[in-house]
C-alpha cells in the first residue's frame, strides 16, 4: 500500500505525457494560418462554364473546357502549395475556369487540408481525392534521399485511377513551383495521334546516370531503350492524357519496374526513374521556359542555382533547398525573392517557442 502514491503519481505524469504529445500533434498540424487570397475573375473572352451540379456530370470538375490542375497536398508542402495555386490564378486570363484536383494521402488531415485551401481560396473550384499509401508503399524503394521515398511522391503515377473518368487531360504541378504565364498555354500543348504525356525535356543530361551499372550491363534491361532517344524529362510538370494512360495501363507498367528494382536495383532515385523506363523518348517535349527547374539547390551547402539560359513561364524550386526554409532562415538565394511575393503565410512560429 506505501506504494500506491507512486503509482498514483506515475500514473498522472503518463496521462500528462500522452495529452501533451496530443496537443503537441495538434498544434504541428495548425502551425501555419494563411491568408485570403484576392479573387481574379475571367477575362470577357472566356467561355462561360455552366457548372449544373457540385460534383456530377455538369460540374467544372469534369468540364473539357476547363484547365485541370492536379497537385498534392500535405502539411509539409501546403506553404508551397499555396504560393502556386496563387501564382496559377494569377496569371491565367480564364482563372475560374482551373478546376484543381488536389491529392492528400488518406492517412492526412483531409478535413483541415481542406479547410485550409477554402480559407484561403473561398471561390477555388477543387476537390480532394484520398490515396491509399499503402498501394503503393510495398513498392517504394530506399532511394538516396529519404525525402523521396514518401509514398505521396508516387501519387503522380495513380491520377489515372484517382481522378473522375470524365477529366481526360490534366497539369500535374509539383508544390515547389510557381508560375508567370498563363497555365492555359501549357495545358493546350498537342499531344498528336498517341502521346500520352507532355513535359520539358533535358537531353543534355546524362541520362545513363539516372540508372545503375547493374541496369546497363544487362542487355534484356538496357534494351529498354532500343530504337528510342531517350531523355531526361523532370516529372514536376507535366500534361497528361488520363485517358490514353487508362487505355494503356499504365500505371501498371510503372509497377512493373517497381516491382523489378526490388529485386535487383537498378536506380538510386525515388518515382522519376520508373517514368524514364516508361515513356522516355516517346514523350512530346515542351519548351524550357515552362520548367525552370533545379532552383532549389542545396540548402545545407547554401548552393544557389541560376536560370537556365531562355525565357521563363515557370520557376521549379526542385532540390533540397526550398524557398519558404530559406527565407524563414535568412539565407535566401536571389531567385528566392522571385518566389516571395506568393506567399500566402500569415503567422509563421517555431513549434518550441
Amino acid at each position: 500500500m506505501p506504494r500506491s502514491p507512486a503509482i498514483f503519481h506515475f500514473l498522472l505524469l503518463s496521462l500528462f505525457a500522452v495529452f501533451a504529445f496530443a496537443n503537441a500533434t495538434a498544434v504541428s498540424t495548425m502551425i501555419q494560418q494563411f491568408k485570403e487570397a484576392p479573387q481574379f475573375y475571367n477575362s470577357l473572352d472566356c467561355p462561360v462554364i455552366v457548372d449544373e451540379d457540385e460534383e456530377g456530370e455538369g460540374s467544372i470538375l469534369c468540364s473539357d473546357q476547363a484547365v485541370h490542375v492536379a497537385m498534392t497536398l500535405d502539411t509539409a508542402y501546403i506553404r508551397g502549395s499555396m504560393a502556386a495555386i496563387l501564382s496559377v490564378l494569377q496569371h491565367s486570363s480564364c482563372p475560374q475556369n482551373i478546376a484543381f484536383h488536389f491529392v492528400a494521402s488518406a492517412t492526412a488531415n483531409a478535413s483541415l487540408l481542406r479547410s485550409t485551401i477554402s480559407s484561403s481560396f473561398p471561390y477555388l473550384n477543387f476537390q480532394v481525392y484520398p490515396f491509399d499509401d499503402s498501394s503503393v508503399s510495398r513498392l517504394i524503394s530506399t532511394s538516396i534521399r529519404s525525402a523521396l521515398d514518401c509514398p505521396l511522391n508516387y501519387a503522380r503515377s495513380y491520377l489515372a485511377n484517382l481522378l473522375p473518368c470524365c477529366v481526360r487531360r490534366v497539369v500535374y504541378l509539383d508544390s515547389d513551383l510557381v508560375l508567370v504565364d498563363d497555365i492555359a498555354k501549357l495545358a493546350a500543348t498537342p499531344l498528336g495521334d498517341t502521346s500520352v504525356l507532355a513535359a520539358p525535356e533535358y537531353c543534355n543530361a546524362n541520362f545513363t546516370s539516372y540508372f545503375t551499372l547493374t541496369f546497363w550491363s544487362n542487355p534484356s534491361l538496357s534494351l529498354t531503350f532500343a530504337n528510342r532517344k531517350a531523355c531526361y524529362f523532370n516529372t514536376g510538370v507535366m500534361v497528361i492524357d488520363l485517358a490514353r494512360w487508362r487505355e494503356g495501363d499504365y500505371t501498371t507498367k510503372i509497377e512493373e519496374w517497381m516491382e523489378l528494382q526490388k529485386r535487383m536495383r537498378i536506380y538510386e532515385l525515388g518515382s522519376l526513374p520508373p517514368f524514364l523506363l516508361v515513356f522516355a523518348g516517346n514523350i512530346v517535349p515542351v519548351d524550357h521556359r515552362w520548367n525552370q527547374h533545379g532552383l532549389g539547390g542545396d540548402n545545407f551547402r547554401g548552393l544557389c542555382r541560376d536560370l537556365h539560359p531562355g525565357p521563363v513561364s515557370l520557376l521549379h524550386w526542385s532540390g533540397k533547398g526550398k524557398p519558404w526554409a530559406r527565407l524563414d532562415a535568412n539565407r535566401p538565394c536571389p531567385l528566392d525573392a522571385l518566389w516571395a511575393p506568393y506567399d500566402l503565410l500569415q503567422t509563421p512560429f517555431a513549434l518550441d517557442s
